[in-house]
């Protein structure tokens, strides 16, 4: 007989692993939810929302997006990964070692 370990939960309703700082994230997964079921349990969706891509609907449609964070470094990677001025100086970078302009990081 083998004895499994139980993971202390943070609530009956956080069944998923918690995810390790600094380890990429698995590709996206999406789960469709209604606007009125986030609205009368929005803590459990944004819950959900750590370790998948929460689609709101109305109406059947998909009307938002629901995305969580598990960490600050998590808030801070989706916002540096979305902003336009880092986009743009990184396709720059990107270019100018394409063009031959530049030392890449390994030959430094």
């Amino acid at each position: 007989m083998t004895l499994q370990k139980r993971r202390p939960r943070s609530s009956p309703s956080s069944g998923r692993t918690k995810r390790k700082p600094g380890l990429a994230k698995k590709a996206h997964q999406r789960r469709a939810v209604a606007l009125a079921e986030i609205k009368d349990d929005l803590s459990k969706y944004l819950r959900w929302a750590e370790g998948e891509e929460i689609v709101i609907t109305r109406h059947g449609r998909p009307a938002g997006l629901l995305i969580g964070f598990g960490s600050e470094e998590d808030w801070f990677d989706y916002r540096l990964e979305h902003q336009p001025e880092f986009l743009r100086r990184m396709a720059e970078s990107r270019a100018a070692l394409r063009d031959g302009r530049g030392i890449r990081l390994e030959d430094a």
